[in-house]
């Protein structure tokens, strides 16, 4: 059975580009919710993946299309690459810009690092 996604281009605060500061995000930011979010970064190579999905800020029904990317990519989510071969319109996803490479980074510097850069 085929599926699409509910959105293919990243938006414009998603907190994987990285010239975001994810306190820009829109409808309020904690860094507490962001940093849980690490549920659904899978291990490499696992194939059982996390089973949760980073949803967008912007469209909760979503999947935040940069963490769907990473996850297919650097992140080697292999539960979701098997997903994905049955997406219908899964060429026509779309990032903005460079991205982070890790979950890790997504999350913002502490006021100590802020002072040391």
């Amino acid at each position: 059975m085929t599926w699409k996604l509910k959105r293919t281009a990243q938006c414009e605060k998603c907190p994987w580009r990285v010239d975001v500061d994810p306190h820009d995000i829109p409808n309020g930011y904690c860094e507490r919710k962001h940093a849980a979010l690490a549920e659904t970064i899978a291990i490499p190579g696992d194939f059982r993946g996390s089973g949760k999905a980073m949803a967008c800020h912007e469209t909760h029904d979503a999947h935040c299309i940069g963490w769907l990317m990473n996850q297919l990519g650097a992140g080697n989510n292999i539960g979701l690459r098997l997903r994905m071969i049955t997406c219908e319109n899964a060429g026509k996803i779309r990032l903005k810009g460079e991205q982070h490479p890790t979950f890790e980074d997504t999350l913002p510097l502490s006021s100590t690092e802020r002072e040391a850069k």
